[in-house]
């Protein structure tokens, strides 16, 4: 066979396994603006799965032991090498410089990236705003005089503590605020995202219609929220799939939720792609500076 057979040969085998490739890890995924992964950590690729399925928003647990910020949802499950930087920092921080600026080439949305601290809370974020500080140069950064709107936007979730954060002149992390402070007259650059259980306020688990006295519970809590230009996000809402997932999912879009929780990467991308009119932009987020 010459040369020019063979060329043509390989050219038909690239273009089969292209075609072969799953569309949910395309090279250039959709963006998906209310894609939330919950627990990302425990995927075979933390971070880089969810990449992959256009997620624009994810979940690490942390434990402060020693000076390292190590990934686990309970301590026993500790790994000295599965550290914050080395999962979820360093990636992004070269992935945004490789494109530009962007998590996405092309979308000018930032990523949410969602820290659970697990251990003590000032000590943990105490050292985590140390670590956050090394990779300023992506972060959304907030000061006295505003806000600086990057291509990641940290945020603290589980043992915060507030009154630290919120005495800080400059912060590199977000506060992820409860229903309790909806409503309350704090700023998003202090509470950017309302996260809270779904079955501590909503009986409605997917079954049949949602009551309209929900219904209507969950609309005040999506304007009030969007009023303020904050986020919400529910945890604990079903995961299983089936009709009733799909039923709760639905609602939810409808009522402009922000982010929506799964464990199941490929199930909420296909829910959303086929579902969501603009899967690609935020209803509300931060406002300041452009990405550089």
């Amino acid at each position: 066979m010459n040369s020019s057979r063979v060329t043509a040969a390989l050219a038909c085998v690239f273009i089969v396994l292209a075609t072969a490739v799953s569309p949910g890890f395309a090279a250039a995924p959709t963006p998906l603006a209310r894609a939330h992964a919950h627990n990302d950590y425990l995927h075979e690729r933390p971070l880089q799965d969810a990449l992959d399925r256009g997620f624009m928003s994810v979940e690490a647990d942390i434990w402060l032991v020693g000076d390292d910020l190590l990934v686990a949802h309970d301590f026993e499950d500790i790994d000295p090498d599965r550290t914050l930087e080395s999962l979820y920092l360093d990636p992004l921080l070269q992935r945004v410089r490789g494109n530009g600026g962007e998590v996405y080439d092309g979308s000018p949305h930032y990523l949410t990236l969602l820290i659970d601290i697990k251990s003590e809370a000032v000590s943990t974020y105490l050292e985590l705003h140390r670590t956050l500080r090394r990779y300023r140069q992506i972060l959304t950064t907030f000061t006295p005089g505003g806000v600086d709107v990057r291509s990641v936007t940290a945020i603290v979730s589980g043992n915060r503590t507030r009154e630290v954060m919120q005495a800080q002149r400059v912060r590199y992390a977000g506060y992820d605020g409860r229903l309790g402070d909806l409503g309350g007259g704090d700023p998003a650059d202090l509470i950017p995202l309302i996260s809270d259980n779904w079955t501590s306020h909503f009986t409605w688990t997917g079954e049949g219609p949602i009551p309209e006295d929900e219904l209507a519970e969950l609309n005040r809590i999506v304007e009030t929220a969007h009023a303020n230009g904050q986020r919400v996000r529910f945890w604990a809402t079903p995961d299983a799939p089936g009709e009733a997932r799909t039923a709760l999912w639905q609602v939810l879009l409808d009522a402009g939720v922000d982010h929506l929780n799964t464990d199941d990467l490929a199930g909420l991308q296909e829910f959303l792609l086929t579902h969501d009119p603009d899967p690609s932009t935020p209803h509300v987020g931060l406002t300041g500076t452009a990405l550089e």
